[in-house]
């Protein structure tokens, strides 16, 4: 008998369900009227098209990027050419100037067999009276002689006329020293003097600028002290003036009715000002008891 209770394989439904809904969506894409046009798949080709431009984008950054690379490979490798051609240009000069000092045909060993200037080169038999050449059986050398007598008294000659001009050149030179200290003596003391007087006079300006100001000084405070006594005295003078009209103009010597009105009402009075009835006062007292003795009649 077969065995018809197999497991089910969840990946191949999984896989059968994607397609299912894949065709259920391409169908719904196909027959729907306002998506297709002319029975094509617009969307598909639209994402073809997006595709292929995305793909020829991405293909054109990446030559970009290769030409660039390429670019500065090419630069670099010029760059190290130009290196390496300063460096080996160097190394020649290097070699050319170490030949040029250590590298001469007079430093050979053998130069002096084939030097052209030889005979030039060599010297005489005998230099002077003391050359070590000059032995006893050269006969080159004998008592009494003196090969370089007029050479002796020329640079005796030339020793002493030196001797003589440094002497002359000192003395003068002695001299200038001892006039140009002089000379800067003489400045010294008058640019001393110069400074002194200078000095006497701007201490004498400073005086006279400070006794000016003391005296400005003493002058403007005396003025303001002046001032000030008029305005204290005007002040006082006022203040006099104002008690004066005050106690003249008061209610006191006056003797203001109103003073007396006590804040109560206006038929009480403070008796501590009240000085007495006023005329209008009195005149209303007398037409009153006349009004009451006309009654009473």
């Amino acid at each position: 008998m077969y065995k018809l209770d197999l497991p089910v394989d969840p990946k191949q439904t999984a896989a059968i369900e994607r397609r299912r809904n894949a065709e259920l969506q391409r169908q719904s894409r196909i027959f729907n009227v306002k998506n297709r046009t002319l029975g094509v798949d617009r969307p598909f080709l639209d994402n073809q098209v997006l595709d292929k431009k995305t793909s020829e984008d991405r293909e054109r950054l990446w030559h970009e990027a290769y030409d660039s690379e390429n670019l500065r490979y090419v630069k670099t490798a010029q760059l190290l050419e130009a290196q390496e051609q300063e460096r080996i240009r160097e190394l020649n000069k290097e070699v050319n100037e170490y030949r040029f000092r250590h590298q001469q045909p007079e430093s050979q060993r053998e130069f002096d067999l084939w030097d052209p200037d030889m005979l030039k080169k060599d010297v005489p038999a005998r230099v002077s009276d003391d050359d070590p050449r000059c032995g006893l059986s050269g006969l080159q050398k004998f008592a009494g002689e003196d090969l370089n007598e007029k050479a002796r008294k020329k640079f005796q000659q030339q020793e002493s006329r030196k001797w003589l001009t440094a002497q002359r050149m000192e003395k003068d030179r002695a001299k200038r020293d001892q006039k140009f200290a002089d000379d800067l003596d003489h400045k010294k003391e008058m640019e001393l003097d110069a400074r002194a007087l200078k000095l006497a006079e701007m201490e004498e300006e400073a005086r006279r600028a400070v006794d000016t100001a003391t005296l400005n000084y003493n002058m403007a405070l005396a003025a303001e002290q002046a001032a000030v006594r008029d305005v204290e005295r005007r002040q006082e003078t006022d203040e006099n003036y104002a008690e004066i009209g005050n106690h003249v103009y008061g209610d006191i010597l006056t003797e203001n009715p109103e003073v007396a009105v006590s804040a109560f009402g206006p038929h009480r009075v403070v008796t501590d000002r009240w000085k007495g009835m006023s005329p209008e006062q009195l005149e209303a007292i007398d037409r009153e008891r006349r009004r009451q003795l006309e009654e009473n009649k």
